[in-house]
C-alpha cells in the first residue's frame, strides 16, 4: 500500500534533480552502479541545453556539417580529407570566442562535463570546448568527435574481437590511451540527438564504426543518419548506396523502426551533380525541423533518459545481489568467482524469469563479465528491497506526475526552436523551400496565376448548368471527383475555393478549385489557408484610401 502522495514539483528540471538524488542515487551507490555503467548525474545534466552528437568515420564531413549549421568557423576547427579532428570538441555558446581545455571544463559546475574526469588525462588532453557567440548555439550545443578509424586499425579490431577481453585495451591504444566507445556511451546517455554521418561517395562501414554504433545500444531512439556528399554521385548510384546503407544499418542497429536517413550535401559549396537538388532541399528541411524540435522536447528526453537509467539500475542491483548471495564466505572464493562470471548468462536468464524483466534491459554480457573480473564479489551488497521499492514507487507514481508537468511547461512556454545560421537561410524569400512551387506558384506575378488555364476550366464550368453565374455543390462535386482524389482532400479544396462561403462556386472559384486539384495531383501539399496571390482579383479587398 502506498504511504504518501506523489512529490509536488515546481519545474520539470527541479523534479528530475530531486527524484534522482533522493530515490535513484541511493540504489546506484549501494550497488556500485557508477563503477560499471555511468557516473552519477549532476545538476548540470538536468539544466543544460539540448546537445547534438556527431559521429562518423573520418572525412564524412562532420566538422563541415557544424560549420554549415552555424554559418561560421568555430575555434579549433580543422577540415581536410585525412583525420583532422582528433579531439572531442563541444561547440557551445559563449559571449566571447575561445577554447577551454578539457581539464578546465571538468571542474566547471555549470557545464555538464564534470564526470568525464573519470576517463583520465589521456582523454581530457583531447577534449575541448569551443565557445563563440552564435544564435544557433543559444538553443543547442554540438559535440564534434574524432573520425572513426578504419583500414589497418579495422583489421586489428577484428583480431581483438576474436580474442575477447583485450578489445577495450585495443581501443585505448587506437585512440591515444582512452576508451573511445566508453566516452561515446557517456555522451549518448546525455545528448538529445545522435547524428551518424556517412559519405555517399565512398560508403564503407568499418568494423570499428560498427562497434561504435553497437555501443549506442539503448539510445536508438536518438539516432538519425545523414548520407552526406550525395551530390557527388549520379541518381542511380545514389539509390544503390542508399539501399546498401539501409541494409548495413539493419544488421548493426537493433530497432523495430527503420532509422531515418537524410540525404544531402551539407556544406556551402556548389552541388557537383545538381540533378537531385529538390530532394536535397526537402531532406535538409526535414532534418532542420528535427533539430528545431529538440529544445521543445528537451524536458521529455531527460525524463525518458532517467526512466532508462532507473531500469538499468534495478537490473544491476539484482545482478550484484545475486552474485553476492552465491559467494562463499570463507573458502574457495576465487574458484567460485570464475564460475559465477562464466555462468553470468544463466544468472541473467534466472533474474529475467523471477522478476519479469525484458532481456533488452540487461547490460552487455561480455562487457559485464570483463568488469566483474576486476571486482571483489564478496564486497558486493545483498538485496535490499527497500531501495528497489523506492525506485519502483518513483517509476509508478512520481514520473507520472512529472509527465503532466512536462505537458504544462510545453503549453505555457512560447514556441521554441533553433534560430540563426542555416536555420534562417531558407525561412523567407525566393530561396525558401518550395517557394514558387505548388500552391506558391505565381506568388511574384502581377497576373492571377489561375487565369492561365481559366479558359479551359470555363468550358467545363458552363457544362455544369450554372444558375446566376454559379454552380451548385452537387454539380461541382460530379466534376471534382473525376480527379480521383479522396473526399477529405476534395473537401479541403472546396473550403479553400468557396471564398464567399455561400456553398456554391462562381467561374473564378471553380477555376481556383481546379487549380488546387492540379497542385495536389502534381504531388504538392495544399496550404492551410489560401495564399493572397491565389485569391481571385474580383474578391480581393480594395484597400481603403
Amino acid at each position: 500500500m502506498r504511504k504518501k502522495d506523489p512529490e509536488v514539483f515546481q519545474t520539470v528540471s527541479d523534479g528530475l534533480k530531486k527524484l534522482y538524488k533522493t530515490k535513484l542515487l541511493p540504489l546506484e551507490e549501494h550497488y556500485k552502479f557508477h563503477e560499471f555503467h555511468s557516473p552519477a548525474l549532476e545538476d548540470a545534466d538536468f539544466d543544460n541545453k539540448p546537445m547534438v552528437l556527431l559521429v562518423g568515420q573520418y572525412s564524412t564531413g562532420k566538422t563541415s556539417f557544424i560549420r554549415y549549421l552555424l554559418e561560421q568557423d568555430f575555434p579549433g576547427m580543422r577540415i581536410g580529407p585525412e583525420p583532422t579532428t582528433d579531439s572531442f570538441i563541444a561547440v557551445m555558446h559563449g559571449d566571447t570566442e575561445g577554447v577551454i581545455p578539457g581539464n578546465a571544463l571538468v571542474v566547471d559546475p555549470k557545464k555538464p562535463f564534470r564526470k568525464l574526469n573519470s576517463f583520465g588525462n589521456a582523454f581530457l588532453n583531447r577534449f575541448v570546448c569551443a565557445q563563440l557567440p552564435n544564435p544557433v548555439l543559444e538553443s543547442i550545443s554540438v559535440i564534434d568527435t574524432p573520425g572513426i578509424l578504419s583500414g589497418e586499425k579495422q583489421r586489428i579490431s577484428r583480431a581483438a574481437n576474436e580474442h575477447g577481453p583485450g578489445y577495450s585495451e585495443y581501443r585505448k591504444c587506437a585512440y591515444g590511451g582512452y576508451d573511445f566507445a566508453a566516452v561515446l556511451e557517456w555522451f549518448a546517455e546525455r545528448v538529445d540527438r545522435i547524428i551518424l554521418l556517412f559519405d555517399a561517395h565512398k560508403l564503407d562501414i568499418s568494423d570499428e564504426f560498427s562497434e561504435v554504433i553497437k555501443a549506442l545500444k539503448n539510445h536508438e531512439d536518438k539516432i538519425r543518419v545523414v548520407l552526406n556528399k550525395a551530390d557527388q554521385i549520379e541518381t542511380q548510384q545514389l539509390m544503390r548506396v542508399y539501399g546498401a546503407l539501409m541494409w548495413s544499418l539493419g544488421k548493426i542497429v537493433n530497432t523495430p523502426e527503420v532509422i531515418r536517413v537524410y540525404i544531402g550535401s551539407f556544406w556551402s559549396h556548389p552541388l557537383l551533380i545538381p540533378d537531385n537538388r529538390k530532394l536535397f532541399e526537402a531532406e535538409e528541411q526535414d532534418l532542420f525541423k528535427d533539430i528545431q524540435s529538440l529544445p521543445r522536447n528537451a524536458a521529455l528526453r531527460k525524463l525518458n533518459d532517467l526512466i532508462k537509467r532507473a531500469r538499468l539500475a534495478k537490473v544491476h542491483a539484482y545482478i550484484i545481489s545475486s552474485l553476492k548471495k552465491e559467494m562463499p564466505s570463507v573458502f574457495g572464493k576465487e574458484g567460485k568467482k570464475k564460475e559465477l562470471i562464466n555462468s553470468l548468462g544463466e544468472i541473467y536468464s534466472r533474474i529475467e524469469r523471477e522478476h519479469q524483466i525484458s532481456p533488452g534491459d540487461f547490460p552487455n554480457l561480455k562487457k559485464m563479465q570483463e568488469q566483474l573480473n576486476a571486482h571483489d564479489l564478496n564486497k558486493f551488497q545483498p538485496l535490499k528491497m527497500k531501495l528497489l521499492d523506492t525506485v519502483d514507487d518513483m517509476l509508478a507514481h512520481d514520473i507520472a506526475s512529472l509527465m503532466v508537468l512536462v505537458r504544462q511547461e510545453e503549453t505555457n512556454r512560447p514556441q521554441q526552436g533553433v534560430k540563426g545560421g542555416a536555420f534562417d537561410g531558407t525561412l523567407n524569400g525566393p530561396f525558401g523551400h518550395g517557394y514558387g512551387e505548388g500552391a506558391g506558384e505565381g506568388i511574384d506575378e502581377a497576373e492571377w496565376v489561375v487565369a492561365r488555364d481559366k479558359p479551359m476550366y470555363d468550358e467545363i464550368f458552363y457544362t455544369l448548368s450554372p444558375v446566376n453565374g454559379k454552380v451548385t455543390g452537387a454539380n461541382a462535386k460530379k466534376e471534382m471527383v473525376k480527379s480521383k482524389l479522396p473526399n477529405t482532400v476534395l473537401g479541403k479544396i472546396w473550403k479553400l475555393a468557396d471564398i464567399d462561403k455561400d456553398g456554391m462556386l462562381d467561374d473564378e472559384e471553380f477555376a481556383l478549385a481546379n487549380h488546387l486539384i492540379k497542385v495536389k495531383l502534381e504531388g504538392h501539399e495544399l496550404p492551410a489557408d489560401l495564399p493572397g496571390h491565389l485569391i481571385p482579383p474580383s474578391k480581393r479587398k480594395i484597400p481603403a484610401e
